[in-house]
């Protein structure tokens, strides 16, 4: 018998790549998307346009965090073996904006699934995507998984009760439940709004002479930026174990936005001097300013580590954009 997964989440970036990862472990993968009168399936398309045929592993379901009875009935109904919550309101920015739906959905909903699986699947073993976003005002640099948290967005907040509510469960109820404290994870599938494909993309339509500028918030803000198809192997890994704990996931290096931008634009032979400015609108009420991962104990106990470093994945990044872009172009002038 396959292996049964269900992913929360399983339309965004990290949760494509997981379904793929765990497809191809011979896993049926079942995930859980909200209704939509437009289509927002386009990551898992690839992988996702079988659903027909009778040996179809991935199966998709409606519901909702902020709908318990909805996660109740799926749960009953797919029995996992391993859920790996990767579903948020996951925008640091716009959670200023709408900090009670981002608590409702990062926050709580995760107490709702938890509590879903103890009540009809406990013997599961969950995963809870927590962000390097709860460290915040950093009190130790690197950060590893004993550093204290200090959140500086409604996002972050949100996140370290989440991550403190799946601890709960595991000491309370003896769930196997882990989190994974993933650092910025980044890749041709991240979302558009996002400062790195922001970048890449503004950099493709640059360079086809679509667009001039690209305006950008604070440059100075340090990340560490890892590459997600590999951080999804390690969410696979901490199921793994025989003991639930939690684990921080990160390259170690540190950048920031400023050298991103100049990594992305020589890519495709610009100069970022002539095309990006700043704009205010993006910057944040309480700023993050510096991040950096300490993922030693992922290395000793998952036998986890980073192989795409920074420029790599900038370049990954580039490249995909433009071509992205010629692709979108050329199935344009067909339809003309």
């Amino acid at each position: 018998m396959a292996k049964r997964a269900l992913i929360t989440g399983i339309t965004g970036q990290d949760g494509s790549y997981l379904a793929e990862l765990l497809l191809g472990k011979g896993y049926e993968v079942h995930g859980i998307i909200r209704r939509s009168s437009s289509f927002n399936t386009e990551r898992i398309d690839p992988i996702y346009k079988d659903r027909h045929d009778k040996g179809a592993r991935l199966f998709l379901h409606y519901g909702d965090l902020s709908d318990p009875s909805s996660l109740i009935k799926i749960l009953g109904e797919t029995q996992p073996e391993e859920i790996y919550n990767l579903a948020a309101q996951s925008h640091v920015r716009v959670s200023f904006d709408i900090p009670e739906f981002t608590g409702d959905v990062t926050a709580i909903g995760t107490v709702r699934i938890l509590d879903a699986m103890r009540q009809v699947a406990p013997k599961a073993r969950f995963y809870q995507a927590s962000s390097s976003e709860m460290y915040g005002l950093v009190q130790a640099v690197p950060q590893n998984e004993t550093t204290p948290f200090y959140p500086r967005s409604p996002y972050a907040a949100a996140k370290v009760y989440s991550h403190w509510i799946t601890v709960n469960y595991r000491e309370s109820y003896g769930l196997h439940a882990s989190s994974g404290i993933l650092f910025n994870h980044e890749s041709p599938r991240r979302g558009e709004t996002f400062v790195t494909r922001k970048i890449t993309r503004a950099v493709a339509r640059i360079q086809a002479g679509l667009q001039d500028k690209v305006y950008l918030g604070n440059l100075e803000a340090k990340r560490d930026w890892g590459y997600a198809p590999e951080y999804v192997e390690a969410m696979w890994r901490m199921l793994q174990q025989d003991k639930p704990d939690d684990y921080v996931v990160a390259t170690g290096e540190t950048h920031t936005v400023q050298e991103f931008l100049e990594v992305a634009f020589a890519r495709a032979g610009l100069d970022s001097k002539k095309h990006a400015a700043f704009d205010k609108r993006y910057l944040r009420p309480a700023e993050v300013d510096l991040l950096i991962g300490d993922a030693s104990k992922a290395k000793k106990k998952l036998g986890w580590e980073p192989k795409v470093k920074f420029r790599q994945l900038a370049e990954i990044m580039v490249d995909a954009d433009i071509q992205l872009l010629a692709e979108e172009r050329a199935g344009q002038r067909i339809r003309e």
